[in-house]
């Protein structure tokens, strides 16, 4: 059995660097390679200016030197632009990306991604971080 592949909105990596947040346990997941992480360019991008406007730029280029060097990452690049997300067009980049990886799901806390839950093609799972740590536990009790 093959490990979770999943891409994370910038909205949730933010909230797994402090370790007094729930969500650490992603960054202690990934760590722990207990998961693929699926990146584009563009997203690691988003990825710099948010942590850098929300942390700094020392603690932009720290995330980004451990996603692009651990095994775990996976660099891919969508292989077709699907555009469902109308009410924030720049959050296609991540739906893009899981779609065309078929990845397991988007974690994500951004409601804008809602979207996929009123439509029968493409198929993508939308969940929050709570869901995640589920699946993450689901996924370990196969092993």
């Amino acid at each position: 059995m093959s490990k979770l592949s999943v891409v994370i909105d910038t909205n949730v990596l933010i909230k797994t660097i402090n370790k007094a947040n729930f969500e650490f346990f992603i960054y202690q997941s990934f760590e722990l390679e207990a998961f693929n992480w699926v990146v584009s360019t563009s997203i690691l991008d988003e990825y710099e200016e948010k942590l850098t406007e929300f942390y700094s730029q020392k603690t932009a280029q720290l995330v980004l030197e451990i996603l692009c060097t651990a095994n775990n990452v996976i660099f891919a690049e969508p292989h077709f632009r699907w555009n469902l997300v109308k009410d924030d067009p720049d959050d296609n980049k991540f739906s893009d990306l899981a779609i065309s990886y078929n990845s397991k799901c988007l974690v994500t806390f951004d409601k804008h991604f809602d979207v996929f839950n009123n439509i029968e093609f493409p198929r993508l799972s939308i969940v929050n971080p709570t869901q995640f740590h589920s699946l993450l536990a689901e996924a370990e009790q196969k092993f």
